[in-house]
């Protein structure tokens, strides 16, 4: 089973580190966001009438590698394999299409949705390799909201939340977080971004 290299002991209960709508083998790791829903709590979410779009996306250890040079543009990001099925496409475009909002459960999933959207916020069923890496300043194409752990200093996952939301109300998020004693990385506190 894929850990990512900050859990160093064995699970005691290995479906512990994995999410309920998981299908395919191939992540270095699991979308960690995705580690707070339940089934009840997908099927509660189809009864209110929203639509769940999955894509994939096998997260690559280079996920996990911190930003170590000056200049951000300068890092270069792992690529990883992706994919969407059409079904899933339909789902997303029509939510669009309605005036609905796109709502990614998890960064990787947030990656895959800006790799292949176009610049009127439509997407279409792929399947690719995608080295995207989104820091502040990047402007979304479809992406509305965010659920997402709490990430560790100097990620790209934490500028990618800050190119969603702003790195000063995120800075302040995470000061709040720590105070608190949120927990952090992969078993930690989700919280919404709205875009």
């Amino acid at each position: 089973m894929p850990l990512p290299p900050y859990i160093h002991e064995e699970l005691k209960q290995k479906d512990r580190y994995q999410t309920v709508y998981a299908k395919y083998d191939g992540s270095a790791a699991a979308p960690t966001a995705g580690l707070h829903f339940t089934k009840e709590l997908l099927a509660k979410l189809e009864q209110k009438g929203i639509a769940i779009a999955n894509v994939t996306l096998h997260v690559g250890i280079g996920t996990f590698r911190p930003v170590k040079e000056e200049v951000v543009e300068a890092h270069q990001m792992h690529s990883e394999h992706f994919y969407i099925k059409q079904e899933d496409v339909d789902k997303i475009n029509q939510a669009k299409q309605k005036g609905k909002r796109v709502i990614a459960v998890g960064t990787t999933s947030c990656r895959v949705l800006e790799s292949i959207a176009n610049e009127k916020g439509q997407v279409k069923a792929t399947e690719g390799d995608t080295q995207i890496f989104i820091y502040p300043g990047y402007q979304f194409k479809i992406l509305d909201g965010l659920i997402t752990n709490f990430h560790l200093p100097q990620s790209t996952l934490l500028m990618l939340v800050s190119a969603l939301a702003g790195k000063d109300y995120i800075m302040k998020a995470y000061e709040e977080a720590v105070k608190e004693k949120y927990r952090f990385f992969s078993f930690g506190d989700a919280m919404f971004i709205d875009g």
